[in-house]
């Protein structure tokens, strides 16, 4: 199949080999750029015959950026994976049959699909609280792609030209989260990051690399509700953001983990972010706080 698909790793021996498992209808190039794992990760990768490479990691955009520029993709469709994604078979059948070629006059004036992620939380799909459908660009043309590097916490991929929707689901689940441990340590390095995100943006005036529009595609959408998002009080939005999704958007039928997941992720980690950028505008003000390693809005860091 004439598809290039790019795949992330560190240490991700519980979730590559159901990802790359999930591929064995789109035949592609396969590409594994790993940043230093540990464990079984690239034994699985060179078992399943994927091309690895080593890339040292800055960011999650960052990364993406220097695999589509340095790798040696040969077809002109890139799909994009983190190792805790997988195909659905009825994704990859309607991957294949948009690509194959006889959608040609279709899929010419097309720069990027986008994809229904399921988000799957310790062995819960989280069906509620607006969080599915959530739309992901994964699939583009790999010319017409833009990144943000900007995006200090998570990535996000960008074409300015058309897009069309697919049907079926892409699904996320990390098994690594199982242990709920392991997600708060990981959302406690979030927050820092999406806080210094958000400072250095408001600093720059929400300089997008795509402009956000109420009424444009998800991506659009999404950066139009986060100009909103920052205007709002610190500590307050928590408490909007969580009771919005968890009542209004009806999050309480997703049950004892769905609870965990949407006061976790829709309430703690947005009010950690909040936490983080009051110490960061007081660090930056030259006033102590208890805090040490935390870069400053004005990009020193402190060591006290």
């Amino acid at each position: 199949m004439n598809l290039n698909i790019v795949i992330l790793t560190h240490n991700e021996e519980e979730n590559l080999l159901a990802c790359l498992e999930s591929l064995h209808e789109l035949a592609g190039d396969v590409f594994v750029v790993d940043s230093g794992s540990t464990d079984r990760t690239l034994d699985i990768a060179k078992a399943f015959g994927a091309t690895t490479v080593f890339h040292p990691f800055e960011t999650h955009a960052r990364q993406w950026q220097w695999a589509l520029n340095h790798l040696a993709q040969r077809y002109e469709w890139t799909l994009c994976l983190d190792a805790d994604q997988r195909v659905t078979q009825e994704l990859a059948a309607e991957i294949c049959a948009v690509l194959d070629g006889k959608h040609v006059d279709a899929l010419a004036e097309i720069d990027g699909l986008y994809m229904k992620r399921r988000q799957i939380f310790r062995g819960k799909w989280v069906r509620h609280g607006g969080y599915y459908p959530k739309y992901l660009l994964k699939l583009f043309r790999r010319q017409k792609v833009k990144i943000d590097l900007g995006d200090l916490m998570d990535h996000h991929f960008y074409v300015e030209g058309r897009v069309a929707k697919l049907r079926h689901d892409i699904i996320e689940e990390n098994k690594k989260e199982n242990d709920i441990a392991f997600w708060i340590e990981k959302h406690i390095r979030y927050a820092t990051l999406l806080a210094q995100e958000e400072l250095q943006r408001r600093a720059r005036n929400d300089h997008e690399v795509l402009r956000p529009r109420p009424m444009g595609n998800p991506d659009q959408r999404a950066l139009w509700l986060k100009r909103i998002w920052r205007r709002l009080p610190l500590y307050v939005r928590p408490f909007m953001f969580f009771v919005y999704r968890y009542f209004f958007r009806l999050g309480f039928l997703d049950g004892k983990e769905g609870f965990v997941f949407h006061f976790l992720q829709g309430f703690w980690f947005r009010l950690l972010v909040d936490i983080k950028i009051d110490e960061m505008r007081t660090a930056a003000r030259g006033e102590r706080v208890p805090a040490v390693g935390l870069e400053t809005a004005r990009g020193v860091r402190r060591l006290d």
